[in-house]
């Protein structure tokens, strides 16, 4: 098959044929028709971001496709089924503490690469072999309507965050980091999830109002201007009601100064979900105050992706038009084009905006 391949980071990809995968036990191999690149791709395929990749590796994580052979523990997936592939792997010899990968992409630890040793390769390919629990069918679609359903790699970051708080319908949602690619996704998910009310918070007034414009009345923005007091009151005085769950996706370029804005307008009793990468580019960590998150009784979640039933309740929300696929303003690319590709979705990354490769 032809694959882009990633010999060594800095280097651009290399597009070459290589053997096809072969199918295992516990496996599904998928033909691949559409493969989201990340807006920040170039960054890892550079090394910047220090992801834990045993390279040569055949990168993408996750895509659209349809399947090509099952293993003997599949009973409902057929040949020429349309699904989508989820690039969280976990290691299932401890459901407890799974080791997890991200398929094509980076290994969560360093006892993680054993299991990135076997699912090593990602979608930027013709073929991709995943596990059987992280093929999904989306239910018939047209072939070129493939490259908008990677818009779930997206969706479900945050998803998996507001599943992790517990979410209620008719709650007050704040979510830090509206303006970037998951942070407006998190917003169209919480309106989804029938938020009353979320407070989308950013620096760049422009996509703020394409926000609210887009997702209606229950949004509603603010604009922060790096002052923590003065952001955390303007955030007070946009809230209707008490925060009952803040959700940061701030990048690893943020301070921990804008997060704290942020979380601490959480109301007691109130949830933080922490999903972004603040410190992770050599910054400051977060610091929060002990006594305020003690005697107000704050639950502070980390969550990494989401748990695999949230790919087939994303798919449903999608079915059922409570999520639109046609907010996304995708272009796309083919395999021979995959590093124009990186290139484009450095460049073009945002709010609804995505990047595809199509094997």
């Amino acid at each position: 098959m032809k694959a882009a391949v990633l010999k060594a980071f800095g280097s651009p990809l290399v597009v070459e044929t290589v053997p096809d995968p072969v199918l295992g036990t516990g496996e599904v191999i998928v033909d691949v028709s559409a493969a989201r690149v990340l807006g920040y791709a170039h960054e890892i395929f550079s090394g910047q971001r220090r992801y834990l990749m045993a390279l040569p590796m055949i990168p993408g994580p996750g895509g659209v496709g349809r399947v090509r052979a099952t293993g003997p523990d599949a009973t409902h997936l057929a040949v020429g089924d349309w699904v989508n592939c989820d690039p969280t792997v976990r290691s299932r010899d401890d459901l407890l503490s799974p080791d997890i990968i991200l398929q094509g992409l980076t290994a969560g630890s360093a006892s993680a690469q054993r299991l990135q040793t076997y699912f090593h390769d990602g979608s930027f390919a013709e073929q991709v072999r995943v596990p059987t629990e992280n093929v999904t069918p989306i239910g018939a679609i047209e072939p070129e309507d493939a490259p908008s359903w990677c818009a779930l790699g997206t969706l479900l970051v945050p998803y998996g965050g507001f599943l992790a708080a517990n979410l209620k319908a008719g709650e007050t949602v704040l979510v830090n980091g509206a303006t970037g690619t998951f942070g407006s996704a998190a917003v169209a998910v919480a309106v989804a999830m029938g938020a009353a009310c979320v407070i989308a918070t950013g620096r760049n007034e422009a996509p703020l109002n394409d926000l609210a414009r887009r997702l209606g009345p229950r949004v509603r923005t603010v604009k922060m201007v790096g002052d923590e007091e003065a952001d955390r009151r303007r955030i007070l005085a946009a809230a209707p009601s008490p925060i009952d769950c803040v959700l940061d996706l701030l990048p690893p370029m943020a301070t921990a100064l804008q997060v704290r804005a942020a979380l601490m307008t959480v109301r007691p009793y109130g949830r933080i979900v922490l999903m972004g990468g603040v410190g992770m580019a050599g910054g400051d960590g977060l610091v929060l105050d002990y006594a305020w998150v003690m005697r107000n009784c704050i639950t502070i979640i980390g969550k990494w992706m989401y748990p695999p039933e949230a790919t087939p309740r994303m798919i449903a929300l999608i079915r059922a038009g409570l999520v639109k696929l046609d907010d996304f303003e995708v272009s796309t690319f083919s395999l021979d084009e995959v590093n124009d590709a990186v290139a484009y979705a450095a460049a073009h990354s945002g709010p609804f905006r995505m990047t595809v490769v199509q094997p």
